[in-house]
């Protein structure tokens, strides 16, 4: 026995005709599960040109290849498609408790092909795989929805059922929508949620009892209680929050990167993801102004954001599935100013720097609000936040009038104006049914396209590369571009991933000088990172999990207790050179071209900032993007995957594999 389901379930909407495949054990050993999975179906069965929004593309929902296995920080689930905002290779990621659903269904994942005539949703319970009309649920929010599901549905199931639906912008086909589960918790990237609705796919709901295991139980819960010792021992004290303003005013000086993945399981288990905020704002690593301003420009900001503000009013923690961490929380934000609502998950890093700094918001009280708007919509906080920011800036250089903007008086730090603006947006309502569909296209309609920050058509993460150019690299040469979880130069610095792979350079402290060069160390450094981070998605883990390093999280030991496997280091991180090679090759099929993309002149700091942690930076991105493909095998003139890597990676000898 192993972790896997060793099935997957194809349901084609246009017909309602579902239909179970055996997939081959060679298909598991190439690319595990997850994003690996859903990249090998996803190559062979979307045809080249398909219209993101249209029939032919397929829809997928993976769980990793752990999920289940008892293994810590291995509960996440992927889902892929071509994306609408792109034109290209498209995923997303989420955790709570969806992926484990998937597999108690008897599947690794979930593909959905076609259009449905009207709303429907899918349900399985690993007995029957029914499509249900969704009338009674379509226009409701995503925690709407979902609730109303849970009250019609748990009565008459054998178990509570797991339920992933989309909001209004995935309704209303925005390309910056994305898929929620568990009161607005949203796997957010790509415009996933646009292809769901487009399916006219109201949601999944996952009732199944199936038991999941691995080959060798005794040794992943060895593995497990190793780990949590090691995390059970790590506190820290409490009320040192209003102290990370000060430490990232430090950071943003030293002239070497800090390396200590132990470091980030602290500042999780304390603070959830917005303990990084305060660090963010004073360290040059979280953008301000559009991009374009310095900490000066937000000059006590981070007291503004230090989490314990965030600490004292979370009314109770919560975990993802088989997570020891447990970084989430529900907040009760009842009767602030700007605030609606009662509750709301506490909002992450993302969605405090893209609503604060970003737009020179000093309002926690109204992120709180856009947190909650946003997460029901199911409508992503970064793509949401750039385009704001986009706006803002428009309005202040004359591109935008009053007129274009319905009248809203667009000036940086206009709480009112942006929260007008963002119920704008989900609604598709005047000036912002424009901005529902991203920076690119409203910049292409409007002007300021020198102001509007997306690689590729998708809005960055808000993470700055001019403060760490590893992740310009990624920003960049990433199939999904844009996305800031693939890798950065700290990140590298803090798993030793060089004690796994025999290539990998070693994670030394060095300066940060280093990293804006297009050596072969660094390329080498951008190579390990996304294998490794391909890794872990087919796997099902935590990025939380990889910052701890490999020798508290150990993926490798993981994988071979619950395969029943005994590969090395070096064989693992070829499965996630092959996930990342076929992703690319997905890419091309499709006529995305990869050389075509590129950092906004801004974000590569061209001309540099003269003020700030960041003062003087240029970096040499497109030299390093080069030779990133290089090191990967692929052309480092046209990023396009060499003839003698695929064969090497076996990739024609895995896509000939068919299921059953």
């Amino acid at each position: 026995m192993t972790s896997f389901a060793g099935k997957i379930l194809c349901i084609d909407l246009t017909t309602g005709v579902s239909e179970t495949r055996s997939v081959p054990e060679a298909v598991y050993e190439a690319v595990l599960a997850g994003k690996g999975l859903a990249a090998w179906y996803l190559y062979a069965h979307i045809p080249a040109g398909a219209d993101p929004l249209g029939p032919e593309n397929i829809l997928c929902f993976a769980a990793g290849a752990l999920c289940g296995s008892g293994s810590f920080l291995t509960g996440r689930w992927t889902v892929a498609c071509k994306s609408p905002l792109t034109g290209g290779w498209g995923d997303a990621n989420c955790g709570g408790l969806f992926a484990p659903a998937i597999k108690q269904c008897g599947y690794d994942a979930i593909f959905v092909s076609g259009v449905s005539e009207k709303p429907v949703y899918l349900f399985c319970d690993g007995r029957k795989v029914e499509v249900r009309d969704a009338a009674p649920y379509w226009g409701l929010d995503a925690t709407e929805a979902e609730n109303a599901l849970h009250r019609d549905l748990d009565p008459v199931c054998r178990k509570k059922p797991c339920v992933a639906c989309i909001g209004q912008a995935g309704e209303k086909l925005s390309l910056i929508s994305g898929i929620c589960n568990e009161g607005g918790r949203i796997a957010a990237r790509s415009g996933v949620g646009a292809v769901m609705g487009s399916k006219r796919l109201k949601a999944v709901v996952l009732a199944g009892t199936k038991p999941m295991g691995c080959a060798d139980p005794e040794a992943v819960k060895a593995l497990s209680r190793e780990l949590g010792r090691k995390l059970l021992k790590m506190t820290m004290p409490s009320g040192l929050g209003v102290f990370l303003g000060v430490g990232g005013r430090m950071m943003g000086h030293l002239p070497y990167l800090p390396l200590d993945g132990s470091l980030t399981s602290l500042m999780f288990k304390e603070w959830g993801t917005q303990g990084n905020t305060s660090l963010a704002i004073t360290s040059g690593d979280g953008p301000i102004k559009n991009w374009g301003g310095t900490p000066r420009d937000v000059r006590l900001m981070d007291m503004v954001y230090n989490p314990e503000h965030i600490n004292r009013i979370e009314m109770a923690k919560y975990h993802c599935y088989s997570c020891p961490l447990g970084c989430g929380g529900k907040l009760n934000i009842r009767g602030r100013q700007h605030v609606t609502f009662d509750d709301t998950h506490k909002p992450e890093y993302e969605t405090i720097q893209a609503f604060g700094a970003l737009v020179l918001n000093k309002s926690r009280d109204s992120i709180y609000e856009i947190n909650e708007l946003l997460n029901r919509a199911g409508m992503d906080t970064i793509s949401a936040g750039n385009t704001v920011a986009w706006a803002v800036e428009c309005y202040e250089k004359g591109i935008l009038t009053r007129e274009q903007t319905d009248g809203l008086e667009l000036t940086w730090g206009n709480t009112e104006a942006i929260l007008t603006l963002v119920h704008k947006m989900i609604d598709r309502e005047g000036f912002g049914d424009a901005l529902a569909d991203g920076v690119k296209q409203a910049s292409e309609k409007f002007g300021g396209t020198e102001y509007a920050m997306h690689v590729g058509g998708q809005e960055p993460g808000m993470h700055d590369a001019r403060n760490d150019p590893q992740l310009g690299v990624h920003y960049v040469a990433e199939p999904a571009p844009g996305k800031h979880t693939v890798g950065m130069g700290i990140q590298y610095g803090a798993m030793s991933l060089c004690d796994i792979c025999s290539w990998a350079p070693p994670a030394k402290l060095h300066s940060k000088k280093d990293d804006i060069e297009d050596t072969e160390t660094m390329a080498l450094v951008s190579k390990a990172n996304a294998c490794y981070t391909m890794l872990t998605d087919g796997a099902g883990g935590c990025y939380y999990g990889q910052m701890m390093g490999v020798h508290m999280w150990k993926l490798v030991d993981y994988l071979n207790a619950a395969e029943g496997w005994s590969y090395d280091g070096d064989h693992y991180m070829e499965v996630g050179e092959r996930i990342q090679t076929l992703r690319q090759l997905f890419n091309v099929k499709q006529g995305y071209d990869p050389a075509a993309v590129a950092l906004p002149r801004r974000m590569a700091g061209d001309p540099p900032l003269s003020d700030g942690p960041l003062k003087g930076i240029t970096l040499r991105n497109r030299e390093q993007v080069s030779a990133h493909w290089k090191a990967f095998g692929w052309d480092e003139r046209t990023g396009v995957p060499l003839p003698e890597t695929v064969a090497r990676l076996g990739i024609p000898e895995l896509l000939s594999l068919e299921g059953s």
